[in-house]
């Protein structure tokens, strides 16, 4: 919609000074024109989605690292499930350390401009998950992190060993 009304409002200034007749004329082929760029501009933004998946997997290494986050393991899980492209799990000393672990990778995602679904276990802080979408972030106190043990339930090559 900003694209449409930019047009008209460049259309109109230069209404002013020429005829009203000519001056319309110009301003409906600059939409026409508009238009194929619109698309080009959609093809172009749909094709760097697993290039973006790459770069927040990064971020939210790097937002893990810069608080000291204990064992992160990163597990691509294309081939395993259609619910997300990659698992991040990382363990953290404390409940407050797991709960700001949790807290800077929802921060420095959204700064880098990706979009939260959702956190939960925040309250209790013994197991945090932050769902990017295509990346879950599992942040865990050591023993919750035992108990569960995501990395053989997520981890195939472990899975190819066994059979």
């Amino acid at each position: 919609m900003t694209v449409k009304t930019a047009p008209k409002k460049t259309a109109r200034k230069t209404a002013r000074p020429a005829a009203k007749v000519p001056a319309r004329a110009p301003a409906t082929a600059k939409k026409k024109a508009a238009a194929p760029k619109k698309t080009a501009a959609r093809s172009k933004a749909a094709a760097p989605k697993k290039v973006a998946a790459t770069g927040l997997t990064a971020i939210v290494a790097a937002a893990l690292d810069d608080m000291k986050a204990q064992h992160v393991m990163v597990f691509d899980v294309r081939g395993v499930t259609d619910v997300t492209d990659t698992i991040i799990v990382a363990s953290g000393t404390s409940d407050r350390h797991v709960k700001s672990l949790a807290n800077n990778v929802v921060a420095k995602a959204r700064s880098a401009g990706f979009r939260t679904l959702g956190v939960e276990g925040e309250r209790e802080g013994e197991w945090v998950l932050v769902d990017l979408q295509d990346l879950i972030v599992h942040v865990m106190l050591p023993r919750i992190r035992e108990f569960y043990a995501l990395e053989k339930l997520w981890d195939v090559r472990s899975t190819e060993r066994g059979a």
